[in-house]
C-alpha cells in the first residue's frame, strides 16, 4: 500500500482479516504508487492499495471507496475560526506537500488547479506525519486525507473541511489478473470492502 493509506487503512483490515483466517500470512510492503504497480505487473506483489488516477495497462483495478482530503491548520490560524472555508480562502496560504512521488500531493495540486489556483508549496517531505507536525510549526497549511486525520490526537492542529466541492480522493485496489488468484487473496480482495 502507499505511505498514505498503509498506517491508516492497514491495521484495522488486517487485524480483522487475521481473525477471520488465523493461519493465512499476510506481507505487507509500503512504497509508493509507481513502485507498487510495477511490483504488481511483475507477479512480485498480489495486490496494491492506492489512489486513483493509476494509467497500468495488464492490472486490474477495482475502486474501494472515496475519502475527504481535509484541510489542515495551526490552531491559531485566522481560517481555523471560520465556519466556511472556501478553496479562495486558502489560496494565499503556503502549502506544506509530500515530495512529488506521493501521489496525494498530485491530488492537492489537481484539485487546486481545478480552482484556478497553483498552491506554493515551500516544504516538501516524505512523511504524512511531518506534513502535520510543520503544519503545528505554523510553517503552512495542507490537506490530509480523513484517514489519517481519525487518527491524530493532537491538539496543536486543527482539521476543516472546505467548502463544495470538497477534495476528495479514491482509494482502489490494483492486481495481477495474469497472476494465479487464490481463494485467500480474493476473500482479502472482498475484506477490503467491508
Amino acid at each position: 500500500a502507499i505511505p498514505t493509506i498503509a498506517p491508516y487503512f492497514l491495521p484495522d483490515v488486517l487485524r480483522q482479516f487475521s481473525e477471520e483466517f488465523p493461519k493465512a500470512t499476510l506481507i505487507v510492503q509500503e512504497n509508493t504508487t509507481d513502485a507498487l504497480l510495477k511490483s504488481c505487473t511483475q507477479g512480485e506483489i498480489d495486490l496494491a492499495i492506492l489512489a486513483l488516477p493509476v494509467s497500468v495497462k495488464y492490472l486490474e483495478v477495482e475502486e474501494l471507496f472515496e475519502e475527504e482530503l481535509l484541510l489542515v491548520l495551526p490552531p491559531n490560524h485566522r481560517l481555523a475560526e471560520k465556519a466556511k472555508i472556501r478553496v479562495s480562502d486558502v489560496e494565499p496560504y503556503p502549502f506544506i506537500l509530500l515530495d512529488e512521488a506521493h501521489c496525494l500531493s498530485d491530488n492537492i495540486v489537481s484539485f487546486c488547479r481545478k480552482r484556478s489556483f497553483q498552491p506554493v508549496a515551500v516544504e516538501r517531505t516524505s512523511q504524512l506525519a511531518m506534513v502535520q507536525e510543520l503544519v503545528s510549526l505554523s510553517h503552512g497549511v495542507s490537506m490530509i486525507p480523513a484517514m489519517a486525520r481519525r487518527r491524530d490526537q493532537s491538539d496543536r492542529r486543527v482539521y476543516r473541511s472546505l467548502s463544495r466541492p470538497k477534495p476528495m480522493r479514491t482509494i482502489a485496489v490494483a492486481w495481477n489478473p495474469y497472476r494465479f488468484q487464490s481463494r485467500l487473496l480474493k476473500a482479502f480482495r472482498q475484506h477490503l470492502h467491508q
